[in-house]
């Protein structure tokens, strides 16, 4: 299928072929009909996408900061890398989109094929969306009406915050699609509506949407303009639908506003604000959050739990609701904001006009229809590529299906293995659209968003896994049975049942031939690590172990804090460090004991620093503090050694340094090296050789349950 993609390093715009994405548990599949052309919020990417790396630094000054943080700990060369890593990935563009219901996910009962619908689907031919972010079009509601839905959401979702009374004065700044259906919006609840942009162009559908008085900002002053409309008290309230960096906007709006008036930024604008303005009039000032209550909250719109309308009477998808119930009555309508329609093929080259295109209306894009992809087999959610390809395997060769294409994978996990010289067949991802772009960077033959069409694809002999960690054990589990050796990404399971499964999967798998399973265990692999081996491969005298990882606060609402999506980060990264240790000890974890920060943390989490006790069969001992509540300044990684009156202490993978060490003083290397291309080497070298798998899964299983151990400990 085809889909509109944005490219952050040069801001173009292109018609992507992508894999179809198929449906999840808790969406709807939707073949789009229309989708609008956000010309405020899109412009805005654009141009961001076309800046140079200092105007795009200016930008984003929080950002400059964490590079250069990251520069001081890890090191200039995987900065950049990272950084080229993130504006690598394509962007998906769009989020007013109307079509009709292809494939109900397991869960939803509400919708069912053929149902229309509009939801914050992208500008593609088909989109998977949750459920939540979804609302059936009534009869009498046009496909173009509808496609409006998620704007007018942005606008109502603002009102709501004003909350106007009948009879009031509100000044909307910034008349493009949002500020004309707020004004719209607004005369619809009884208030007089002072519209004020900088384009005399946009008088006339101003005042058709509701405005009773229009100012051009650029040749007039708005404050005494808003004054003389309300007769020197000032208005009610102020909406700022505007997207500018300048501060104008802000003290323009609280300098026009009554005593005790409201001010609700729904665009973008400079905050600069002068409390003076503030203070003496006791004005309320509040940021509108999108389309409303549960936007960016994932238990409402990943998962699908909705709040009590008891207690929430408007989340997003009520306002949705409300929107379209609008357009019946006639009291919104859109109409009139509709400038022109272009097929999907043309889109891109409107982008390259949106910087210059001020009328303010919207741009609406038409589809085939659903009908092709109604039709269409299995193959639609696969795509050919220009990679290399053959009819069969190479003997003794290992040809690769990598499942997920996300930032880690296709910086690091991709590279590793294409530079250890394996066939890249196929790779998967979810929604599709990283698949296609990693697909084409790295020369894969093909894309998917199906992963059974990896698993059964009978030129794979080995299946790379770098998804969601709750997926981990069901996807290592059915490519074993698949006869694949797999390779996955930590964690390997996220609690008992699911290791039990992998357990078995591998028994059956292993009972046919050989197999090799590897988990991404990838700092034992690093020059460091197999130095210090070295090192102390003619010790006999019992080792102690001191991790300590600065691991980075990450908010309770990030997935990897959710023990059923992450498991936590004791199980989803504590791993690495448990591995490291018994690697180091080459003896069996024999004991584990844990133990949380006291009290309540500031931040609500506690197994997010944790100190973990090892006791290994040769009398080791490790200890790892995994702390979240560190300094970014300070480095991430630090190993220290004490063994038979000598120490070695290594840093971030950067340097390793001995104290009483014979013939070894230190080892400080340019780039920090965390050994994942001789991990990939390794499990390569290991099929290909038919030898023993790097890691024994013995071990593997043995490390994951000294994890479950630890958070079940934790005391």
């Amino acid at each position: 299928m085809k889909q509109l993609l944005q490219d952050l390093c040069t801001g173009s715009v292109e018609l992507a072929e992508v894999p179809r994405p198929l449906v999840r548990v808790g969406h709807l599949l939707i073949a789009t009909e229309r989708s609008l052309i956000s010309t405020g919020t899109e412009r805005m990417l654009v141009e961001f996408g076309k800046a140079g790396w200092i105007e795009k630094a200016r930008q984003q000054p929080d950002k400059v900061r964490q590079v250069l943080q990251k520069i001081r700990t890890d090191g200039l060369i995987p900065t950049v890398d990272a950084v080229k890593a993130k504006l690598d990935q394509p962007l998906p563009l769009g989020y007013c989109n109307c079509g009709k219901v292809l494939e109900v996910g397991e869960g939803v009962t509400e919708f069912a094929p053929g149902d229309r619908v509009v939801s914050n689907g992208s500008h593609a031919e088909a989109v998977c969306v949750p459920v939540n972010l979804c609302v059936k079009i009534p009869d009498g509601v046009s496909d173009e009406e509808a496609a409006f839905t998620v704007l007018s959401s942005i606008a109502l979702q603002g009102i709501r915050l004003a909350a106007p009374t009948l009879g009031e004065t509100f000044a909307v700044v910034g008349l493009g699609l949002i500020g004309l259906i707020t004004a719209q919006l607004l005369r619809a609840n009884g208030c007089r509506v002072v519209g004020i942009d900088i384009a005399s162009s946009r008088e006339e559908v101003a005042r058709l949407c509701g405005a009773s008085m229009f100012v051009n900002s650029s040749v007039e002053d708005p404050v005494a303009a808003a004054m003389a409309a309300t007769g020197g008290r000032g208005v009610d309230g102020v909406l700022i639908t505007a997207a500018t960096k300048s501060n104008a906007p802000a003290s323009q709006a609280a300098k026009m506003c009554r005593k005790r008036g409201r001010i609700v930024l729904v665009g973008v604008s400079g905050l600069e604000l002068s409390r003076a303005d503030f203070y003496e009039k006791e004005l309320s000032f509040q940021v509108s959050c999108s389309y409303g209550p549960g936007r960016y909250d994932p238990q409402y719109e990943q998962r699908g739990q909705d709040y009590p309308i008891g207690f929430v009477r408007w989340t997003e998808q009520r306002n949705f609701e409300a929107v379209l119930d609008l357009m019946v009555m006639g009291r919104l309508d859109v109409r009139p904001l509709i400038g022109k329609y272009v097929p999907l093929d043309k889109a891109p080259a409107v982008y390259e006009d949106l910087s210059s295109e001020g009328s303010g209306l919207g741009i609406l894009i038409e589809y085939p229809g659903g009908q092709h992809l109604e039709s269409s087999s299995l193959d639609s959610r696969n795509i050919r590529l220009p990679g290399p390809s053959s009819a069969v395997a190479p003997a003794k060769g290992v040809s690769v299906g990598f499942v997920g294409a996300g930032n880690f994978a296709t910086s690091v996990l991709i590279p590793a293995f294409r530079e250890a010289g394996v066939r890249l067949v196929a790779i998967a991802s979810e929604k599709g659209v990283t698949a296609g772009h990693a697909g084409k960077k790295f020369g894969f033959e093909s894309a998917t968003a199906d992963f059974e069409a990896v698993v059964s694809d009978p030129k794979i002999n080995t299946v790379v896994i770098a998804t969601r960690h709750d997926t981990h054990a069901g996807m290592v589990a059915a490519a074993l049975r698949a006869g694949k050796h797999v390779f996955v990404e930590k964690p390997l399971a996220l609690n008992e049942a699911q290791l039990e499964e992998v357990i078995r999967a591998y028994g059956e798998a292993s009972a046919k031939g050989p197999v090799h399973l590897m988990v991404g265990f990838n700092r034992r692999f690093s020059p460091h690590a197999v130095k210090i081996k070295s090192l102390l491969a003619g010790a006999v005298e019992p080792k102690v172990f001191v991790m300590t990882v600065n691991a980075g606060a990450v908010p309770a609402s990030h997935w990897t804090q959710d023990p059923d999506a992450g498991g936590g980060r004791i199980v989803g990264e504590g791993c690495h460090f448990v591995d490291l240790l018994r690697f180091l000890a080459g003896s069996p974890v024999t004991h584990v004991q844990a133990r949380s920060v006291g009290g309540s943390p500031s931040d609500g989490i506690r197994n997010d620093k944790v100190t973990i006790t090892l006791s290994f069969g040769d009398g080791s001992m490790g200890t790892i503090h995994y702390l979240a509540n560190g300094n970014k300044s300070f480095p991430k990684e630090r190993l220290e050694i004490f063994c038979g009156g000598r120490i070695l202490v290594l840093d971030n993978f950067r340097r390793l340094t001995g104290y009483g060490w014979k013939g070894f003083r230190s080892d400080k290397r340019w780039r920090q090296d965390k050994g994942h291309s001789a991990e990939a080497a390794a499990f390569v070298d290991a099929i290909r050789k038919g030898g023993a798998t790097p890691i024994p899964f013995e071990e593997l299983v043995e490390i994951t349950r000294a994890t479950f151990k630890a958070v079940e400990g934790l005391i």
